[in-house]
This record gives C-alpha cells, structure tokens and sequence, in this order.
C-alpha cells in the first residue's frame, strides 16, 4: 500500500522568504519531533494565520532565516510546508546538519496528539524515506531527547512509540 502525504507549501500557507536557504549535504539520519507550544489550530485558514505568526516569531524575535521546523501538521493532520525536504532547519542546536523538524502545532503538556495528526506524520516519514530525503534506518526523537527542554509536551512524548512503529 503506497502512502502519500499532501503537503500544503509554504505559498499556500503566505509564508515570507527565507533571509537565506541551506541544503542538507545528505539525507537526514534522524528526525526531531517538536511541539509549537503555541495555538493548536485546524483547517487551512487557522492553521495559515498560526503559522505566519509562527514565522514572525522565528526571524524577528529568534533571528532564525526562517520558520525554524521543516514541517508543521495541524490537529486535523493537515501537513505544511516549514523549510522543506533537503533544508537545514533552525529547530535542535547542535543536531540541524542531519535531522529534519517535524512540529505538531499546540502545546502537548496538557492536549494529546490526534490520530489524525500522527497519521499524517507517519505517511509523511514513509514519504521521506521513498523519496531518498531520509535515511531508511532514520531515528526518530522527542526534542528533549537532544536537550534540555520539555518539547514535545509529555503527551505527544508519550507517543512517539506509534511514530516509531511505523517506519
């Protein structure tokens, strides 16, 4: 059974241009599971405005040359576009030359992951893989995994077990 994943691009979404683009030399040998520990959002609309405001945080406030995350899925497990496949992200110091970011946008301290959500991201992992972006035997963390931070929120922590069984 062939998985496909619609990625909603950054156009789609209004994002700004990046300050600057970076490449990865090399599929990426890991991905990083983050949360945005702001708004959850669902459908198109809501999703775009949380986004841009994500954006804006990420350049003007943190001085990344983006929106920090190579992609974002929303609660009803609509997937966009961050910085995209083959870009070094702004999203785990010391570990952004060979992982991906993938945020789930809410804050899982308290709210869970929807199954739609972690559908999403397991399709779009299985994506990566076929398309030679990631490594087939990639690892998957949790962001406080690679330092010391809360991220992903001890829900979506708690599974990341179902993302790792289905790759």
């Amino acid at each position: 059974m062939k998985q496909t994943v619609n990625i909603v691009s950054r156009e789609q979404w209004g994002a700004a241009p990046p300050k600057q683009r970076e490449t990865l030399r090399e599929p990426a040998q890991g991905v990083v599971i983050h949360h945005t520990a702001f708004q959850s959002c669902r459908g198109l609309a809501e999703c775009s405005d949380e986004l841009v405001h994500i954006q804006r945080f990420h350049m003007n406030e943190r001085d990344f040359d983006d929106i920090g995350y190579n992609f974002l899925v929303g609660g009803d497990g609509i997937v966009f576009e961050g910085r995209g496949w083959g870009v070094v992200g702004a999203h785990t110091k010391g570990h952004n030359y060979d992982t991906l970011g993938i945020a789930f946008m809410g804050n899982f301290n308290n709210d869970s992951p929807s199954k739609d959500a972690l559908q999403s991201v397991r399709r779009l992992l299985v994506s990566g893989v076929s398309r030679g972006f990631l490594q087939p035997h990639f690892v998957l963390f949790g962001h406080r995994d690679l330092g010391a931070t809360a991220c992903p929120g001890e829900n979506l922590y708690a599974a990341l077990p179902q993302l790792r069984s289905a790759t």
